[in-house]
């Protein structure tokens, strides 16, 4: 009996030391496996400061910076682009406002009460500016003496240019049948307000263009003059020209009055003389057909024509 107690006892001790045994051999393997983990983290962490460290030193070499360079300037394109996009949509989105209140406007038309008014103004700008144009002649034959006696060739032969221009539109001025019962003009309601010596004036879009055509005809003159005097290396007065002081080149008699086709024409002259003198394209630009035009920004400027609204 003795015996088999002693027996249990022993087994109990063998079982109770393979079980102490387990537990440590269990242990052991967690920490060999945390071991591990932590030398992984540790691989992990020391591979990433590589990286970063590479990159770092990439940046910091001429290469490196050329490529970090050429990654800013993309993306500041793609900014730019969409913001030119953006200011696009804007443009196109006014302009079709803009023609949406000229269109109404146009089919606004005069009663014939104001059409008879508007027909008997221009009959009679038409027969003032022929006269005009007749006493006209004697004052530049006097300039062009002038020009001679001071060895101006340049200029003397961009004044007969001038005015063989001038004189071939008075031909075609003679010539012309015009019939004012077609003409849209007469009977098409105004569309813009303009301000000339601090008084408002009222246009269609058929006057409105002849004021245009006034300041481009005005640059496109005063630039040759300009060159003109440039050649001669005669001092730079763009007030002593013949053109600028006739301003009447383009004009037909019709839409405006010659007050406000001159003024308009000696606005484009005075930047086109400028332009021509200096030898530079700081108002204009050479157009399409070869000729010089003034630039649409400084035209808008100088006109400043404002929608009539209601």
């Amino acid at each position: 009996m003795k015996i088999n107690i002693l027996d249990r006892m022993a087994m109990a001790l063998i079982i109770s030391t393979l079980s102490l045994a387990g537990i440590s051999i269990a242990a052991e393997g967690q920490r060999e496996k945390q071991e591990e983990h932590k030398r992984d983290q540790e691989e992990k962490r020391q591979q990433r400061k590589q990286e970063q460290q590479q990159e770092w030193d990439q940046k910091k070499s001429p290469q490196g910076q050329t490529e970090q360079r050429v990654r800013q300037q993309q993306q500041q394109e793609r900014v730019e682009r969409q913001s030119e996009q953006i200011q696009k949509q804007q443009r196109v989105q006014q302009q079709q406002r803009q023609d949406q209140i000229q269109q109404e406007k146009q089919q606004q038309r005069l009663s014939q009460q104001q059409q008879q008014k508007l027909i008997s103004q221009q009959q009679q700008r038409v027969a003032q500016y022929r006269q005009h144009l007749e006493q006209q002649q004697s004052l530049a034959q006097q300039n062009a003496a002038l020009l001679q006696q001071q060895k101006r060739m340049e200029q003397y032969r961009f004044q007969q240019q001038y005015l063989e221009r001038v004189r071939q539109q008075q031909v075609q001025l003679r010539d012309n049948r015009f019939d004012y019962d077609r003409d849209p003009y007469f009977y098409t309601a105004p569309i813009y307000r303009y301000n000339r010596g601090g008084t408002y004036y009222q246009t269609n879009e058929y006057g409105a263009r002849t004021l245009r055509q006034a300041v481009n005809y005005g640059y496109e003159e005063g630039f040759r003059a300009g060159k003109a005097d440039r050649d001669d290396r005669w001092r730079g007065n763009y007030k002593d020209s013949y053109a600028y002081r006739d301003a009447n080149y383009g004009y037909s008699g019709y839409y405006v009055n010659r007050t406000d086709y001159n003024h308009y024409f000696r606005e484009g002259f005075r930047r086109g003389y400028e332009d021509g003198y200096n030898s530079r394209s700081q108002y204009g630009r050479i157009a399409n057909d070869g000729n010089r035009s003034i630039l649409e920004t400084i035209l808008s400027q100088i006109l400043n024509f404002q929608a009539l609204r209601g």
